[in-house]
């Protein structure tokens, strides 16, 4: 069953103004239980706007949103109930720190929602290892870390709510490639662990390619496809004709067809394209 589904989901800003311009248009989407989602598209594309439809923070222009087979806005009473469930990392989320030390802040969002104090404690702790945060760092003041330690702390106020759906907009913008890994890393052990459902908003198809067992693909406010990886690259041209670019990988291999060599043509992680290569020259009798 479908933790998330969408019934052509329309949302317009400044509707009936000037400046009216649709941001989602008509979006029909399932989205499985336990599924890591990559969300892609450029700029303006939609994407951002679509995930802030799940977990209520915008309310449909037009169509219906379900979580868990329930329309969330049949009774508009449960939406401070959908946005626990469905927990949202904004980009830079570091920015909305504000507690005076790193457990108050991890224990923000468990404490909202009315859980006792063991239960609390509990999940500061476990998130907190979770992302990396050290037991001594716990009673620091967030003001006082780094900018990737600001923003693993920021995904633990998320995460320690346990949410059934996790929703990271480009969670590793403005990070080193060092710090980029480690968090990417952090949020795939997550998943592994909790087998929670997680949309990942990114930029880099290469990131996206590693890590989503699904991508969803947003292009001039409508759903462009949503499929597995290898179904998603197959259509590379199209990809790249509207200004996303798919990995360097995809490239190489795409060149190689156009010049006689047809290996495969799901190709879009390097490991994959290592072990195709060697069984091509093994066939060939090259090793």
């Amino acid at each position: 069953m479908a933790i998330l589904k969408t019934e052509d989901l329309t949302y317009v800003y400044s509707q009936g103004m000037p400046f009216e311009k649709t941001a989602v248009d008509c979006v029909n989407l399932e989205i499985e239980k336990g599924e890591f989602v990559g969300v892609i598209g450029h700029t303006g594309s939609g994407k951002s706007t679509l995930i802030q439809h799940f977990n209520g923070l915008l309310r449909p222009t037009s169509g219906k949103i379900y979580l868990d087979g329930k329309d969330i806005w049949e009774d508009k009473k449960n939406i401070r109930q959908v946005r626990f469930r469905v927990g949202l990392v904004f980009q830079y989320p570091e920015y909305q720190i504000f507690e005076e030390t790193v457990y108050k802040d991890i224990a923000f969002g468990p404490k909202n929602m009315g859980l006792s104090q063991s239960e609390i404690d509990g999940r500061v702790r476990r998130t907190a290892e979770a992302v990396g945060i050290t037991e001594d760092i716990l009673e620091r003041s967030p003001f006082e870390l780094s900018g990737g330690q600001k923003r693993r702390v920021a995904i633990a106020g998320v995460m320690a709510m346990e949410p059934e759906v996790l929703i990271l907009d480009e969670p590793t913008a403005g990070l080193d490639p060092k710090g980029r890994e480690k968090i990417l890393g952090q949020i795939k052990q997550y998943h592994k662990n909790t087998n929670c459902t997680v949309l990942l908003v990114s930029h880099s198809m290469e990131d996206v390619a590693r890590f989503a067992s699904k991508i969803l693909v947003m292009n001039d406010s409508r759903l462009f496809c949503y499929d597995t990886p290898q179904a998603v690259f197959r259509r590379s041209e199209e990809i790249s004709e509207m200004g996303l670019t798919v990995p360097q990988i995809t490239r190489v291999f795409d060149m190689l067809k156009k010049r006689g060599i047809d290996i495969h043509d799901e190709i879009y992680t390097v490991k994959y394209a290592a072990e195709l290569l060697m069984q091509e020259l093994s066939k060939r009798g090259k090793i």
